[in-house]
């Protein structure tokens, strides 16, 4: 007898953060970024599964900047629609600034920027 599935519960995001986790990026610090990124996104409450966060955070395959990692990517709606910002060389600093901005709905970092 299959018992009927349970509805997960939701958890409403304000916007998706993702971190490359490829090897190139990998070989560039993405790993100890993630473990750093991770413990300060739950201690600040920004992961939209804690109290008050609104961030989703997730690993990623290839963003396509493999010479220029660890690369990030980010997405958020806005009133104008589908924002998107992607940065090469990130760090803890930067991620942390862009989770903020997405939290706090304020204009992204422009640093280390390339999709502009």
């Amino acid at each position: 007898m299959n018992e009927p599935l349970k509805k997960p519960r939701f958890f409403a995001t304000r916007g998706h953060l993702m971190l490359c986790h490829n090897t190139s990026c990998r070989q560039k610090g993405a790993d100890l970024l993630h473990l750093a990124l991770t413990r300060h996104l739950e201690q600040e409450h920004l992961m939209y599964y804690k109290s008050g966060g609104s961030v989703r955070y997730t690993l990623s395959g290839c963003l396509g900047a493999c010479s220029h990692g660890p690369v990030m990517a980010c997405y958020r709606q806005t009133a104008q629609g589908l924002e998107q910002g992607w940065y090469f060389g990130m760090t803890l600093p930067l991620a942390l600034q862009v989770a903020r901005s997405i939290q706090q709905q304020t204009p992204l970092p422009g640093e280390h920027r390339f999709d502009l």
